[in-house]
């Protein structure tokens, strides 16, 4: 296993959002993170990349405990996560995000002021990466001008900037129409090459195409777990979120 939690629990003023969960995630696999709204997931992402503070529990990634962990040391270690809410620079080019990205992830600060040739020996393998989430075409547009999938392309290739051994995102087709959840399912495929992902996912299609294992929450805890057909089989999933239609 590369990533597990052990009873873990987040209360919030007498509200326990996510109430003693217990995950294994394997390694080299796609693992989804599933339920009805106010289930617990995203509280649940956020326990994982230490932007919460855990009531109770125990998370260890690796084999080492990260539970006391800063966010910054987490990610230093491998564990990198894809925000929701699109997050790269607007008025910069997908090049230049991708570069400075690829700037932070060996050990430098973000030096907007660097010489020409210290930023442009970033190019080669930032338009690699470019390459590899299908934003070649796009290398000098403006972030603010991508199309919402094609930035969220370019915010999976920041991510992928970092290195990272396990990747996690963030509900990655929400809001896209058919043609860019279809391009973001398989670039995730790609991705999964060679990581590990968890992600929190709405469409079931996109879960039931990827995933591995599914985790299914509901009331801050875990319901089911398994493959798609073994959860979407399970009369509790189908009764807590396969019958609302959305998660």
């Amino acid at each position: 296993m590369i990533l597990e939690t052990e009873g873990l629990t987040k209360e919030f003023a007498g509200f326990t959002a996510v109430n003693g969960v217990t995950l294994q995630v394997k390694r080299g696999t796609i693992h989804a993170l599933i339920g009805p709204n106010g289930a617990g997931k995203t509280t649940c992402f956020n326990l994982l990349t230490k932007f919460l503070i855990p009531t109770r529990g125990r998370i260890t990634f690796n084999g080492q405990d990260i539970t006391a962990l800063q966010p910054a040391d987490v990610a230093r270690l491998g564990l990198v996560r894809s925000f929701q809410i699109s997050a790269v620079f607007p008025h910069m080019s997908v090049l230049e995000n991708v570069r400075i990205a690829l700037q932070r992830a060996r050990g430098g600060s973000f030096d907007f002021w660097r010489s020409a040739s210290v930023l442009n020996s970033y190019n080669q393998r930032a338009l690699e990466l470019i390459e590899d989430v299908g934003l070649s075409s796009f290398a000098n547009w403006l972030a603010v001008e991508l199309p919402y999938g094609r930035k969220r392309a370019l915010e999976i290739a920041t991510t992928l900037a970092l290195d990272p051994e396990m990747l996690l995102l963030d509900e990655p087709t929400a809001g896209m129409g058919h043609e860019d959840i279809d391009r973001i399912a398989q670039l995730i495929k790609r991705v999964a090459a060679d990581r590990t992902v968890l992600m929190v996912e709405h469409n079931l299609s996109v879960v039931s195409d990827l995933s591995d294992t599914i985790t299914v929450l509901t009331r801050g805890r875990v319901l089911a777990e398994g493959d798609y057909k073994t959860v979407s089989a399970n009369p509790e999933v189908r009764e807590a979120y396969m019958g609302t239609g959305h998660a």
